[in-house]
């Protein structure tokens, strides 16, 4: 699942084609995803004006002047492809295996594309999602963070309102490991399986410790490790390691920074090898592939 890096770049890819623009043509594809899509959602985007981008954890929301905001969720696969009319010929597939070359608003839409929007400027937006576990809604500007999805969540972790006093309040009296702790998305926004083995690796924390335990020194170097590790991740354009693309189709690098993730039996690059070093490790916590390295995280 994209997590807030990944999010964070597919919205300003988004905003750099859509803001300011009016969308001359909306229509959906199929009754919704995860969930229906909100009665008259088309006919809503359709004329509207926009007005401007926000991030709240995971979600991204998509202003309208005088009208709802869309509320986006990605969800597993999801992304959102944009394209111009006037984007160069792009060679692609077609059903027996021979490349078919389209143009712009001409090529043949993304398989899965469940939504579509085209701006008077010339641009289509496609949202694509093969699982559809991603979701649409509409939202007054005025109550977005009272939606349904979005009044229960914690702090945005590159906001000044995450100190490191409020995450030593948010673990304090909590016994299950920090790992799972910063995943539950009360305690902070946006952060995800990959982002939290990579800040508990820089922060020198053991996944297996107990949140209880972190109050303190722990919390101060875990605080700046998610900021750091999610800004460069967001400048490196995120991470693609299955669906995720940016807004723009190319990849996402941050993928090959990883100091822990997905590097099962490699070796830790603070260890550099040192006899008696495993490497780094894969556990299994609630469900989901932890990493770290068990002789430099305690």
């Amino acid at each position: 699942m994209p997590e807030l890096p990944e999010v964070e770049t597919v919205m300003r890819g988004l905003a750099k084609v859509l803001d300011g623009q009016v969308i001359r043509h909306a229509e959906t594809r199929r009754e919704g995803l995860r969930w229906p899509f909100p009665p008259g959602l088309a006919q809503t985007l359709t004329g509207a004006r926009v007005d401007g981008f926000r991030r709240r954890g995971k979600y991204m929301l998509m202003r309208l002047e005088a009208r709802p905001s869309v509320l986006i969720h990605l969800g597993m696969s999801g992304r959102m492809v944009a394209r111009h009319r006037d984007a160069p010929i792009v060679p692609r597939m077609g059903p027996q295996g021979a490349a078919s070359d389209a143009r712009g608003h001409n090529q043949p839409p993304e398989l899965h594309e469940h939504l579509v929007m085209e701006t008077e400027g010339g641009w289509r937006v496609g949202f694509v999602d093969p699982r559809r576990f991603g979701s649409v809604d509409l939202v007054p500007r005025e109550a977005e963070d009272g939606h349904r999805l979005l009044a229960d969540l914690g702090p945005e972790p590159l906001e000044a309102g995450f100190t490191v006093e409020v995450l030593e309040r948010a673990l304090g009296g909590k016994f299950t490991p920090i790992k799972a702790a910063l995943l539950d998305q009360k305690i902070v926004a946006g952060l995800g399986n990959i982002y939290v083995c990579e800040a508990l690796f820089r922060a020198g924390i053991s996944p297996r410790r107990l949140a209880v335990t972190i109050p303190g020194a722990r919390a101060g170097r875990l605080v700046p490790a998610i900021r750091a590790v999610l800004s460069e991740a967001i400048e490196a354009g995120g991470s693609s390691l299955r669906d995720y693309v940016r807004a723009d189709g190319e990849i996402g690098g941050f993928q090959e920074r990883f100091d822990v993730y997905d590097r099962e039996g490699q070796p830790c690059r603070l260890c550099a090898g040192p006899k008696g070093c495993p490497g780094i490790l894969r556990l299994v916590q609630s469900g989901r592939s932890t990493f770290y390295c068990p002789r430099t995280q305690r």
